[in-house]
């Protein structure tokens, strides 16, 4: 920082060197799947049920166990990265046949500077959700009989950058129009609106921010990308300096008409393990995607084992969740003769894993936009339960039981476990959802996906862990290329330790220690530019079992002698 003083004197300067530790995010979730609409092969963090609706469109026959899943883990959370896996579906485009345009690094890439054997304009994702859209533009030469014109409240003439340039008639409007009602229910329903956007490459707005239409598009619009020109743009695209940008004609003959219903999109709601794979591998990367929640939906066991070997336990600083399938793929029902056997057989792909939590099915629910039942897999659910636990208690409490533990939007569940399934399910670790008469349907069951005895063996514990690695490891990148002294690791000490006296006194842990000393830090080690750090933690547990006795006592004899029979 310059000095301030004009003359002799003492300038004093405040620089915060303290090093903290601050909780880490544990509620976001994340998931891979089939949907209408939407960005390809791009995590994209969804906030909410209509945020979903908005970005990856509505659930139909083909999409609705992705959808779901999404949609049923918001129901308990306020964030989810949705990726769409990759298919072969094809964008519509204003002339018949499409292309594919998977997310705008693929239009950046391809298409940013014209693709003019597709027409102008071409829809923003893949999908026949894109067929119908209406892209309409009008210069000041077309304006006055444009069939949108009432939805601007003047007509494009000449921008005043362009005018400032020595250019002429560079404005647009661009109206993009819901000609089917896909999107809003309502056919001919406005969707966007572009007003004053320019011809000119260069120009910008009088926020400084560029007011070229095509990239206009490409910024803002949730619908369209820009292709290339109308057949008379001849000078559309150039700089404004000295242009006088050619206009429009009403007349679709001479080729000058800019509106066109675009077509030729087309779906494969079916992607192959390797694309649902290949998907998946993007949430690989933990310092781009902060997440703590995976959930594989209806996913099949393939599936979920690769999920389980290439995020869960390679990320290790996440939990997956699955829900147990049959080796057709499907939901165990209650009538199953082989429920105990396919559960088993689950649990054996599966393999142990203490960052998975499985469990024992699927629940049976309404879908409001079709007007019909679905089942889909609980583990959305489940994991939805540990998101509300992080909001209304804290991570390092179990998500199970009858306080914490209810399911909501269960009209009934594929299988209602009785006790002695129960009991088998949990020496497999798998945990039970239960529907309860007058009681609502509940987590029973805090195991994570391992039958070794371990502390990390209650999703509880495991959670709380990863709260405090991830926590703590952030705090100690400040700790990089500062001296390795004495002061330092004391600095690392007193930062840490008011953080683990506040998770102890949030009923996270008993007991804790801070080893950052020459015990452990030696010369050897020092030597080699390392700095080493030992936190030891005792957890608290959850309480998985009651034991009630109940003991008569005659008349003369007291009840302490009795407590101590």
């Amino acid at each position: 920082m310059a000095s301030t003083l004009q003359s002799p004197g003492v300038l004093v300067l405040e620089k915060d060197s303290s090093l903290t530790v601050t909780g880490a995010s544990t509620s976001v979730g994340g998931t891979v799947g089939v949907f209408q609409w939407g960005p390809v092969m791009v995590p994209l963090l969804i906030n909410s049920e209509a945020d979903l609706v908005k970005n990856f469109g509505k659930p139909n026959d083909d999409t609705f166990g992705s959808f779901f899943t999404a949609a049923n883990f918001l129901a308990y959370s306020r964030g989810c990265y949705v990726t769409r896996a990759a298919t072969t579906n094809l964008n519509a485009t204003a002339t018949a046949g499409g292309l594919t345009i998977n997310n705008i690094d693929v239009w950046e890439s391809a298409y940013s500077t014209g693709q003019g054997a597709v027409g102008p304009f071409a829809a923003r994702y893949p999908g026949t959700m894109g067929n119908g859209l209406i892209v309409s533009a009008a210069d000041s030469a077309t304006f006055a009989t444009w069939a949108y014109k009432d939805e601007f409240i003047g007509a494009p003439g000449t921008s005043e950058y362009a005018a400032s340039k020595g250019g002429s008639q560079d404005e647009l409007h661009i109206i993009v129009i819901d000609a089917t009602g896909k999107f809003t229910g309502t056919p001919g329903a406005t969707l966007e609106k572009f007003a004053f956007v320019s011809k000119g490459f260069d120009a910008v707005s009088f926020n400084g921010l560029t007011n070229y239409y095509a990239n206009v598009l490409r910024n803002q619009s949730s619908y369209v990308y820009w292709m290339d020109h109308p057949t008379g743009g001849t000078n559309w695209g150039n700089t404004v300096l000295s242009t006088a940008f050619t206009t429009l004609v009403d007349s679709v003959a001479v080729g000058y008409d800019f509106t066109y219903t675009l077509s030729g999109g087309t779906d494969d709601n079916a992607p192959t393990l390797a694309e649902l794979q290949l998907a998946w591998d993007l949430f690989k990367d933990v310092e781009q995607y902060d997440i703590s929640l995976f959930l594989t939906g209806n996913a099949p066991t393939t599936l979920a084992k690769y999920v389980v070997d290439n995020i869960g336990e390679t990320r290790r600083d996440c939990v997956v969740f699955a829900s147990i399938v049959t080796a057709a793929g499907g939901p165990i029902f209650s009538s199953s003769a082989t429920a105990i056997t396919d559960a088993t057989a689950f649990k054996t792909a599966m393999g142990d894993s203490t960052f998975t939590v499985v469990d024992s099915g699927y629940k049976y629910m309404y879908d409001k936009y079709n007007d019909r039942y679905r089942w889909i897999a609980l583990n959305s659910d489940i994991a939805g339960l540990c998101a509300r636990v992080d909001s209304n208690q804290d991570t390092w409490f179990s998500p199970a039981g009858f306080s914490k533990g209810q399911v909501k939007g269960v009209v009934k569940l594929s299988w209602n476990p009785n006790q002695s399934q129960r009991d088998a399910l949990y020496k497999l670790s798998i945990n039970s959802v239960v529907t309860f008469t007058g009681r609502g349907t509940v987590l029973y069951g805090d195991k994570t996906c391992t039958v070794k005895p371990s502390s990390f063996d209650r999703i509880n514990v495991r959670r709380l862990f990863i709260v405090l690695e991830k926590s703590i490891a952030r705090a100690a990148k400040d700790q990089l290329f500062e001296q390795n002294d004495a002061i330092t690791r004391q600095q690392f000490i007193a930062a840490v330790e008011p953080f683990l006296r506040d998770v102890q006194g949030r009923r996270g842990i008993e007991a804790f220690r801070v080893i950052a000393d020459e015990t452990n830090n030696t010369p050897e080690v020092v030597s080699a530019n390392e700095f080493r750090g030992t936190i030891l933690v005792r957890p608290v547990f959850s309480i998985n079992f009651v034991i009630l006795t109940f003991t008569a006592v005659g008349a003369n004899v007291s009840f302490e002698t009795a407590a101590q029979a």
